[in-house]
């Protein structure tokens, strides 16, 4: 199954982020950025598939739906709306109207959680987003400090793998990278 792949970029006026812009969809994710390009295979995580594909659906989604498209679980879900990251609209039902930003934001969300960003720097960074522009290097300078941290879990990964290879070649397997 071939679907847009998605990237995510800060600036997509920036050189060398290696997109043509003229070809993207962006969809803004509350100080972020998701660009849908071109077509061909999408080999990244779920979360970023449901955006692309939400991209072609005007239809509010359901909390089930965001929830099967995601990977996020509904509970999940309604924590972060209790916690104050997401502000989901309701239908005439009251029930959880999910548009195309809401979902956005839960794989903003779900990215900075997977590189092991605490829910207290993200809360932080969606306070300083609300709180609208004028403040862009407080949220650069939380982003930027992150990423270092990041880049130090890489480092000290790729170290234990090295030890994890290192014991399987000792005991006959073959390491490739």
């Amino acid at each position: 199954m071939s679907t847009a792949p998605t990237i995510d970029v800060q600036d997509l006026d920036t050189p060398d982020v290696g997109v043509d812009a003229s070809d993207a969809e962006v969809i803004d994710v509350a100080g972020g950025l998701i660009a849908t390009i071109g077509t061909g295979e999408d080999t990244r995580a779920g979360g970023d598939r449901a955006v692309a594909a939400a991209a072609d659906e005007d239809a509010p989604l359901s909390i089930a739906e965001v929830a099967a498209r995601t990977g996020v679980t509904a509970h999940t879900l309604r924590y972060y709306e209790r916690i104050g990251l997401l502000s989901v609209p309701r239908d005439a039902a009251g029930h959880r109207a999910y548009t195309r930003d809401e979902l956005a934001r839960v794989v903003f969300i779900t990215r900075l959680r997977l590189t092991a960003m605490p829910i207290r720097d993200i809360q932080a960074y969606f306070a300083l987003v609300a709180e609208g522009p004028g403040n862009e290097d407080r949220r650069l300078a939380l982003l930027e400090a992150h990423r270092d941290q990041v880049k130090t879990r890489i480092t000290e990964l790729e170290s234990a793998l090295g030890v994890v290879e290192f014991k399987i070649a000792t005991y006959g397997g073959a390491c490739a990278p």
